[in-house]
């Protein structure tokens, strides 16, 4: 499979081979060193659960920035290690695929979430790294959840007074939007004048399989409570912030010009054609402290061509159709304690 951030790619891997010996070992035991990369599936690929059992850093300890941990309901969490120059790269890519959607005005905030996800700077969680990723684009931020999880509908009613007439950015992972949002205004038989809203939501969709709730029923119902009709699914991780599979208005989840994917056979590993079902890898051109730029996630589905969705987006499709059976359930946001 040919890509466009091929070169970028192998650049990383020479680098990350040469700056994390653990890397490097492990490249050197199951590749070979003077193999071609002449595609996307001939680069080395990491096991994303790697990052649960070994600390794979490829800055000098003094020049880590802030370590990223990914949210798990059991086991070890994943440890990503940035660097400044590693988070101005996924600032700044967030922000370019934030904007491409969405435009580049600054709007108020409303978090579906509790402000107690954010305050520790000291250990970044995948939540408290996506809600203040995307805070900076907001001009105002409002928390909807109290600490114990429960929607604060008076404190929302006056966010939006206080912004009324004024287009909301409404963001949450997606079980907390189903449950704690939706499910609270469904509850109480109320609901909100979010009409001139966007919702971006990612994460979370496994804790949603036992209430079989589908992406359209999703859309649906945050319709009926809040009348807010754009409404977008992103796929993406802690292991490889800022390079984010945003959906476009056809559904469709692209890969930005920073990533791409691919699929592999879930027993041998072999690249797969586009429209075949494997284990989803990633692939990401701005993860410079860790080597995190080519993921073999635990995530099943399948990657079709750009030109197969009519919005005319250039990036790759990928189609998440669930997690690997045997891999324990966890991801960008499935716990909250």
């Amino acid at each position: 499979m040919t890509s466009p951030i091929l070169n970028d790619l192998i650049a990383l891997t020479e680098h990350h081979r040469a700056a994390c010996k653990r890397y490097a070992h492990y490249c050197d035991t199951l590749y070979q060193k003077d193999s071609p990369l002449g595609s996307l599936a001939d680069l080395p690929f990491l096991p994303v659960r790697a990052f649960k059992d070994f600390d794979l850093c490829s800055v000098a300890e003094e020049d880590v920035f802030k370590v990223m941990m990914s949210s798990g309901t059991f086991g070890a969490r994943s440890r990503i290690y940035i660097d400044r120059e590693t988070a101005q790269l996924q600032t700044r890519t967030l922000t370019a695929i934030f904007g491409e959607a969405f435009g580049k005005t600054r709007s108020p905030m409303l978090v579906i979430d509790s402000e107690s996800t954010v305050r520790d700077r000291n250990r970044f969680s995948a939540r408290t790294a996506a809600v203040n990723g995307f805070s900076m684009m907001a001009s105002d931020r409002c928390f909807a959840l109290d600490n114990d999880m429960s929607l604060n509908i008076p404190r929302v009613a006056e966010f939006l007074q206080e912004h009324n007439g004024k287009r909301i950015f409404i963001f949450g992972f997606t079980f907390l939007v189903w449950q704690a949002f939706c499910g609270a205004l469904r509850a109480k038989n109320q609901k909100l004048a979010l009409k001139n809203a966007f919702l971006l939501h990612g994460g979370g969709w496994k804790k949603l399989e036992s209430e079989k709730v589908s992406n359209p029923q999703f859309k649906a119902v945050m319709a009926d409570r809040t009348g807010c009709v754009d409404v977008r699914n992103y796929y993406g991780m802690v292991e490889q912030a800022g390079t984010i599979f945003m959906e476009c208005p056809q559904g469709s989840l692209h890969a930005s010009a920073w990533s791409d994917a691919l699929v592999r056979d879930i027993h041998t590993h072999k690249a797969l054609p586009y429209g075949k079902v494997g284990l989803i890898e990633v692939f990401s051109t701005i993860q410079k402290s860790y080597p995190g730029h080519a993921l073999l996630t635990e995530d099943i589905g399948l990657t079709r061509r750009a030109f197969d969705c009519p919005c005319g987006h250039p990036g790759t499709i990928v189609e998440v159709h669930g997690r690997l059976p045997a891999a324990e359930v966890r991801g960008c946001s499935d716990a909250y304690n």
